[in-house]
């Protein structure tokens, strides 16, 4: 769908005219260069004596050229940045409405908390006696995430989601193991998040893929047919990536069971049961927890991330290290195999280290903060909030699974722009110039021109009211030829349409203007 790409549009070609200042910005707008366009590299914004003393130290690696780094003074360097985080958008600016990845309203009080003193400058090699307050936050932290999955054990150790995912299916390996099985064989739904299929192969496992409805649910039939004293296990997602609940999953786990293999749950979308329905009670083995899209934690731009894995009393044993234990009056954390209960047998140790603190404080303020019944109700809410759009939108665009309700997320295909010449991609370019961030398009691959919309729980009806009515001028403007509006967007953004298949495959990250500054991104 990317082949294509149109050309990038440097800032100002579009709509902007910078003849119009003399300087090239649009009144506060500041048009702001690359940093070595604004330094100079003759220059530096501090002194620094260069320290004689490692001279000895550097052998043969002693650099040969200038560094080259652009050189600014403080303050020039803080609106250099400044600058360039007004050309961001983020869910303090406005509705963010990406499907299957929730970006709802962080709290400031879970900033505040993860800031105190005790939490943020706490280190993991600190005595156990110093840092009893952050083992308590893990402790209580894990004890919500068992009670809201019905899970007997949860590893806190992964560092994302897809990081859970390989978590939960190594417990999976490990359990097949002590039993002296050799499974080799993995169900995935073709509407799975692309994450369960490459996780199951970097374990070794091969995939099979399983039919999906006509209703847009995993068809029960086809995993019936496909198992086999060779499959290991099931990977699926509830509410599906479709933004449907699985109906049938209680059905699938039995004969999951059944047939001697495991049941892995993508919890991605987790934010639209929980305090509703307990994935334990479904009969669920493992599943990761992203506490980013359901207890509000920051999400993207590669910080460090949190994805805890709720395991099964069957998987129990085979939880990694290390973990959290209270006892005598005091937590200690299980490091070593040979300091574990007699009946465990760990796979071992995904990282170095317990956690993401920082995230842990964030998730249990939410936790704390909303109560049992609070979370309950942020499910409640954002189901409604995703059928609120539904009904505003589904009379002017296509739903491609329109028998069963929608869950926290609608999904749209692109039938409604049939034989108007605008793209999926055409439109959610436009969604830009009218201050949304595009909803997620081409996904699931279940789905033509596939475009997913969550709004999350933390949007008000104005809010919602506003993004409807655009996305009904949208529809309006392209069904009625103004096929302009999409083709160019967006033009009032610094930079226009890219290439998005050079810029996935041949992007430039290094500054290559001059030569003597080489060095500098080397």
């Amino acid at each position: 769908m990317n082949r294509n790409g149109r050309t990038t549009t440097p800032f100002g070609l579009l709509k902007k005219d910078p003849s119009k200042s003399f300087t090239g910005n649009e009144g506060l707008e500041i048009n702001e260069p690359l940093l070595f366009e604004v330094g100079r590299t003759n220059t530096s914004g501090v002194d620094i004596d260069f320290p004689a003393s490692l001279e000895d130290r550097l052998g043969g690696f002693k650099r040969t050229r200038p560094l080259g780094l652009a050189g600014l003074s403080e303050p020039e360097a803080m609106r250099h940045y400044v600058r360039l985080s007004r050309r961001n958008f983020a869910i303090d600016l406005g509705l963010y409405p990406l499907g299957s990845c929730t970006m709802k309203h962080n709290p400031r009080l879970n900033e505040k908390l993860a800031r105190l003193s005790g939490f943020g400058d706490v280190h993991p090699l600190q005595p156990l006696s110093t840092v009893q307050g952050a083992l308590e936050v893990i402790h209580v932290l894990a004890h919500w995430l068992r009670t809201l999955t019905g899970m007997p054990t949860v590893a806190m150790s992964p560092k994302a989601g897809a990081h859970g995912e390989m978590c939960g299916m190594m417990a999976i390996r490990a359990a097949l193991d002590a039993r002296g099985e050799d499974r080799k064989i993995v169900l995935v739904p073709e509407s799975a998040h692309g994450t369960n299929p490459a996780t199951a192969a970097y374990l070794g496992y091969t995939t099979r893929t399983i039919a999906v409805r006509s209703d847009g649910t995993v068809d029960p039939d086809d995993v019936e047919r496909q198992l086999s004293s060779d499959v290991a296990a099931i990977m699926l997602t509830n509410p599906n990536t479709c933004g449907l609940f699985e109906r049938d999953i209680v059905g699938i786990s039995d004969a999951v069971h059944n047939a001697g293999a495991f049941f892995y749950c993508d919890g991605a979308n987790f934010n639209a049961i929980a305090g509703l329905v307990r994935p334990g009670d479904l009969g669920i083995d493992a599943m990761h927890i992203n506490l980013h899209k359901t207890f509000s934690t920051p999400h993207g731009g590669g910080g460090p991330g949190a994805g805890p894995v709720v395991l099964s009393e069957a998987l129990t044993p085979f939880a990694p290290l290390p973990y959290v234990v209270y006892a005598d009056g005091q937590y200690q954390l299980v490091e070593h195999e040979g300091e574990a209960s007699v009946e465990a047998c760990p796979f071992g140790r995904m990282t170095a280290f317990h956690g993401q603190m920082g995230m842990f404080v964030r998730a249990l303020s939410y936790m704390l903060s909303h109560g049992a019944d609070g979370i309950q109700q942020a499910s409640r809410d954002a189901v409604l909030n995703a059928n609120y759009v539904r009904a505003g939108l589904e009379d002017v665009m296509s739903l491609p699974f329109s028998q069963l309700r929608s869950m926290h997320e609608v999904l749209f295909d692109d039938t409604f722009l049939k034989g108007t010449g605008v793209s999926t991609l055409d439109f959610a370019k436009a969604m830009i110039d009218e201050g949304f961030h595009p909803m997620t398009v081409y996904f699931p691959l279940v789905v033509h021109g596939a475009m997913l919309i969550e709004p999350t729980e933390s949007e008000s009806r104005e809010a919602l009211d506003q993004f409807v009515a655009t996305m009904r001028k949208l529809v309006n403007a392209a069904t009625s030829g103004d096929r302009e509006r999409f083709i160019g967007a967006p033009r009032f953004t610094p930079v226009g349409r890219l290439d998005e298949t050079r810029a996935a495959r041949q992007p430039i990250l290094r500054w290559t203007g001059n030569a003597d500054h080489l060095d500098a991104a080397e």
